[in-house]
């Protein structure tokens, strides 16, 4: 029911391309048959409307698991770990406190680790539709500087690597 087609037509694109992003069909459509439609064309899961916004956001984090963290709610990289469920971070298994954006951010560069990443993906992924309205993404500076503090700090190699001008990178 998209404009000039339809969510189905999108995934089948999908399908041709061999696109392995994650897709979670929110649909006015309820019908049994729809959703194995959807299911079947290779979406990853399916919620109709009306729904509650804590009910997405955990098909969210649940897809998030199963595509970017080997479906656990334990990330563990080196002397890091994150509890997704807790939504706490530790280095050394000692806890630390870090924002909720900081928390999105280290998950973002995580699940995207080795990739290079745009200042203007982190912006988009911190600040949602309202990153376009911004004049610069210095923020995006503030919080990595931040957050790679807080994890020095607390014991944590360096994982952040920064591509000047460009943008950044979660690797060894």
């Amino acid at each position: 029911m998209l404009p000039g087609g339809n969510g189905l037509e999108l995934l089948e694109a999908f399908k041709r391309e061999n696109k392995k992003d994650g897709v979670i069909i929110i649909s006015a459509k309820d019908r049994v048959e729809d959703k194995i439609k959807g299911l079947q064309l290779g979406a990853d899961d399916y919620l109709s409307k009306p729904f509650h916004l804590s009910e997405l956001n955990a098909r969210i984090y649940s897809l998030m698991r199963r595509k970017n963290f080997e479906n656990t709610n334990i990330i563990q990289f080196n002397e890091l770990q994150i509890d997704l469920m807790a939504k706490s971070v530790s280095v050394n298994k000692k806890p630390i406190k870090i924002t909720k954006k900081e928390y999105r951010l280290l998950l973002f560069l995580i699940g995207n680790e080795s990739r290079f990443i745009s200042k203007g993906s982190i912006a988009e992924h911190l600040s949602g539709d309202m990153a376009d309205m911004l004049d610069n993404h210095d923020f995006v500076y503030a919080h990595i500087n931040n957050l790679k503090k807080k994890l020095s700090r607390a014991g944590c190699e360096d994982y952040i690597k920064s591509i000047y001008g460009m943008g950044y990178k979660w690797g060894l």
